[in-house]
């Protein structure tokens, strides 16, 4: 009975050592006014208890694995952008063949209008020689003179240059020289005369001048100073009566 009673009363040893435990849960300190560290009070509660904090291990799940690259792949970009470099060059090789191409096409297309230009002009010039020697003997007049007119100056506008005139270099490239007369006081070949203008569309010449072709003397003023003048016969005769 002395046990039963010891034990329902709750005096034993075992409970004498575990009695109440109060926690002042307070954030003010009564005693100095302060607040209180939460977390120095929840470590000196965790003291007084004797009990340590559980640690709980969170597992993550889902997270994604990062490979790592292998070589081939750093080799396929690399190669990627030389590939890009080289189709980029020859993107840019065909863009400046194709220009090339545009250029030569049009320069074609401008040389073959020329000589279509140039041979059609090249038929009416025995009518522009005509009109030229009509003019000359006064005989373009009338309605006559308004188509001469006209007709010339469809050909200028054309590209038609009419050329040689008497007193001009003789040029063996444009003019066709009938003759050649020897000339004093001349130092090179000059035209003298012309029997039949040149035409020219550009540096294209349709018909080059027929032209009489002024020859330079070899001692024109040699000759000039020791020939029978009558200055040099005077100059030689009052000399000899000076001498005598």
């Amino acid at each position: 009975m002395a046990l039963s009673d010891k034990n329902s009363s709750g005096t034993g040893d075992g409970d004498e050592n575990q009695g109440p435990v109060i926690r002042d849960n307070r954030r003010i300190d009564p005693e100095t006014g302060e607040v209180r560290d939460s977390g120095a009070e929840s470590a000196e509660g965790e003291a007084a208890t004797g009990e340590e904090p559980e640690v709980v291990e969170a597992e993550v799940d889902d997270v994604p694995e990062v490979p790592d690259t292998p070589e081939s792949v750093v080799t396929e970009a690399i190669n990627a952008d030389e590939r890009v470099v080289e189709l980029t060059n020859d993107i840019k090789r065909v863009q400046a063949e194709y220009a090339n191409y545009r250029k030569r096409v049009e320069r074609d297309r401008v040389a073959v209008r020329e000589a279509a230009t140039a041979q059609v002009v090249g038929e009416l010039l025995p009518i522009l020689d005509d009109i030229g020697r009509a003019r000359e003997h006064d005989e373009l007049n009338g309605g006559f003179k308004a188509v001469g007119e006209a007709l010339e100056a469809t050909a200028t506008k054309l590209g038609l240059e009419k050329y040689a005139e008497q007193g001009e270099e003789f040029d063996p490239n444009i003019h066709e020289a009938l003759t050649l007369v020897p000339v004093p006081n001349i130092s090179v070949q000059t035209v003298i005369e012309v029997f039949q203008p040149g035409y020219r569309m550009g540096e294209r010449v349709l018909r080059p001048a027929r032209v009489v072709v002024g020859e330079p003397m070899e001692g024109t003023e040699a000759d000039s100073s020791a020939d029978g003048s009558p200055d040099s016969a005077e100059a030689n005769g009052e000399s000899g009566e000076d001498d005598k």
